[in-house]
């Protein structure tokens, strides 16, 4: 009994400490946006002398706002698209059985093979040659073709673990693969559904290298190279800087927070078979 409970007191202790060590550069962020300049040197690891919230707002004047927006309309299609591509591929990799199919699943795993930045120049011109650069199209279809390829695994790996007696009973009962998809794959799948939204997004909305390439105009460009820009406006404002940085870092947080148990519960499980 004793060494059960010291055993739990010291994985306590690791997680608690493990736990702050991630906390505590999110909290200093948030607070070093409410710093003035001179604040935020002289007092770097203290809490603020002069609570500046208007940091935040010319922040998002600034044009934090105008990049974030862009960055929510782009994550969503791109992520709503991976999720309803990604979870039909998946279904019928894992229901269905034809000659080839281990070749078309290879051929889709090839894909997390291939580098982002070895595409880039073939992208590139291939976008030009559609009319497709300078758009949102020309970040949401690379987002889409490069996050696929994982989310298929991860659900396809999910739906195997699936019984399929319960297929079985919908299709006595008059269900079609559509009906069995919609109303019994796609209900027991949301959690690995909801964790691969969360790796989706998570990429796409920190993602770069396209949206620096791929967009021109400063209207459409996402929060990653907004924030670059803001660095170049605001050299010497080191809190409305941070302000910005904690903003474009909001809306990944609140999802893991809001989504954490369907995330673990869907990775734990789609690892189990596959």
């Amino acid at each position: 009994m004793v060494k059960n409970r010291l055993f739990q007191f010291v994985v306590f202790i690791w997680f608690s400490v493990f736990a702050l060590l991630i906390i505590y550069p999110i909290i200093w962020l948030a607070l070093s946006g409410l710093k003035s300049n001179s604040d935020f040197f002289l007092n770097t690891w203290s809490l603020p002398k002069e609570w500046l919230w208007s940091n935040y707002k010319a922040a998002w004047d600034a044009g934090i706002g105008k990049f974030f927006l862009n960055s929510v309309l782009v994550t969503l299609v791109s992520v709503m698209a991976v999720l309803l591509l990604g979870s039909m591929a998946a279904f019928g990799l894992s229901r269905f059985h034809f000659k080839g199919q281990n070749l078309v699943l290879v051929l889709i795993l090839s894909g997390l093979m291939l580098a982002p930045q070895v595409s880039l120049i073939p992208l590139f011109k291939l976008l030009q040659g559609l009319g497709l650069y300078n758009t949102y199209w020309a970040l949401i279809l690379p987002y889409v073709a490069f996050q696929l390829p994982f989310a298929i695994f991860l659900m396809r790996s999910y739906f195997l673990s699936i019984p399929r007696e319960l297929e079985e009973s919908a299709i006595i009962d008059g269900c079609n693969s559509w009906k069995v998809y919609w109303h019994i794959i796609i209900p027991m799948g949301k959690p690995i559904i909801a964790s691969c939204a969360l790796l989706a997004g998570m990429n796409v909305w920190n993602e770069f290298m396209f949206a620096l390439v791929f967009v021109e105009d400063s209207a459409l460009r996402t929060i990653p190279v907004g924030l670059m820009n803001l660095r170049s406006q605001l050299n010497t404002n080191f809190g409305i800087q941070l302000a910005g940085l904690a903003i474009s870092a909001l809306p990944m947080i609140i999802a893991y927070i809001l989504f954490q148990k369907q995330f673990v519960r869907g990775l734990s499980a789609g690892s189990v078979k596959g």
